[in-house]
């Protein structure tokens, strides 16, 4: 990975320095990216940041997923994370990852396990994908009440099969992926000795109040005795957890985190969605954020290096407000979709601010965006979470009876075991 050359519009780079500090002014490349191949779902969870349920018919074919990968590959992006909706539903999805492996692009998927049978898990597991795979199963409760609740009935006991037909076949180190939430917090350890029980690590993330997660954010949000537990945990319990950069505003309570204590978006991080639209930040899939769609002539090298919400992400930041603030340098006044989807300035404190300053800033007369995409299906499903069955309303399309209608898959669907 190579340092961005420096544009004429560009900040001088500093010769040396962190991490961080070299970070903050963008790299040639992405570290690595989140790839949204779908919106379908088969659950419709409360938190989803992208509101999944329906397919857009507008998805990127085969074919141009494939182009896509050709250019990561170019481009020497580390690996890509890849989500949805249920990633696994897209019926090239198998493909799309063989594909990938043959390029030496890694692949993380991450997945409520409703495909990842028996069969599945050995192919996960042979030698084809050792090193360039890595599966992360999305439980957000260490017992099927709490999880269930957000997830819908039957989750639970999903994710649970798919860890252990994991385990069966002998796939090394799967990750369990668990949304941080006010119902889940006291079960960090419950939630370790399933990582345990099933040879897996630990993956914490925050809730973030985008997408239907905006919805319910007031609900879900850990309370602030909740963020001290969850930082004293951590900093007790958490050497062999994963964390990315979900929780650098808790560094305000004193002694950082382990991680990059940096909002990485346009930096080092981006989204690509399921139509090729270009986004600054997984958490933030809106207009706000949007940098260009690869299907544009340069593709998706010209939006990582040219487009100009990333030139202005990568310029220097005042930090607001929050540069007075003595725990500014550890926090870096916390994450852009938070603020954004909660109506707060940017350069303003985080609504979850450890300190306190989030609060005051909620307080205040503010404006909260309204949504800039929602492909939730409009009615109810088999596996509705408790949060949403008073939000069902009657269907408006195919799309939004099944999650794959109008899907052609192309000839080579299913050509991977």
């Amino acid at each position: 990975m190579t340092i961005a050359p420096a544009r004429p519009s560009s900040p001088t780079r500093p010769v040396g320095g962190t991490l961080v500090e070299q970070f903050e002014l963008g790299l040639d490349a992405p570290i690595c990216l989140t790839w949204e191949l779908t919106y379908a779902c088969n659950l419709a969870c409360a938190h989803c940041l992208s509101s999944s349920g329906r397919r857009d018919p507008r998805e990127l074919s085969t074919a141009q997923a494939e182009a896509v990968i050709d250019e990561l590959q170019r481009m020497q992006v580390f690996y890509v994370n890849i989500g949805g909706g249920e990633p696994t539903i897209r019926p090239d999805f198998w493909h799309l990852l063989e594909y990938a492996v043959g390029h030496q692009v890694g692949v993380k998927f991450s997945t409520n396990g409703v495909r990842l049978t028996p069969e599945r898990a050995a192919f996960l597991a042979s030698p084809a994908c050792h090193g360039y795979v890595d599966v992360q199963i999305s439980l957000d409760g260490a017992t099927a009440e709490v999880n269930d609740y957000v997830r819908g009935p039957g989750s639970y006991d999903m994710a649970l099969t798919a860890l252990q037909n994991l385990q069966d076949a002998g796939f090394d180190d799967v990750k369990i992926s668990v949304v941080c939430t006010r119902q889940n917090i006291g079960q960090l350890d419950e939630f370790q000795a399933l990582a345990d029980r099933f040879g897996a690590t630990l993956r914490l993330t925050r809730l973030r109040p985008s997408g239907r997660g905006a919805d319910v954010w007031d609900e879900l949000h850990p309370l602030p005795h909740q963020q001290r537990e969850l930082y004293d945990w951590l900093l007790a319990k958490g050497d062999d957890v994963l964390t990315g950069d979900s929780f650098f505003h808790l560094s305000a309570f004193g002694e950082a985190l382990p991680g990059l204590n940096l909002c990485g978006a346009g930096r080092v991080v981006c989204l690509i969605d399921p139509v090729g639209d270009v986004y600054a930040c997984p958490f933030a899939i809106h207009d706000e954020f949007l940098a260009g769609n690869l299907l544009a002539p340069g593709g998706f090298q010209r939006v990582w290096q040219d487009s100009e919400l990333f030139t202005e992400l990568r310029s220097p930041q005042t930090g607001g407000a929050c540069a007075k603030c003595q725990f500014y340098d550890t926090c870096r006044g916390g994450c852009m979709a938070a603020k954004f989807f909660t109506g707060l300035p940017l350069d303003g404190p985080d609504p979850e601010c450890v300190q306190g300053y989030g609060e005051q800033a909620l307080s205040a007369d503010r404006t909260v965006p309204a949504a800039s995409q929602d492909h939730s299906r409009s009615t109810p499903t088999r596996n509705q979470p408790v949060m949403l069955t008073l939000m069902s309303r009657p269907p408006v399309s195919a799309c939004a009876e099944s999650p794959l209608a109008g899907f052609d898959p192309g000839p080579t669907a299913g050509c991977c075991p």
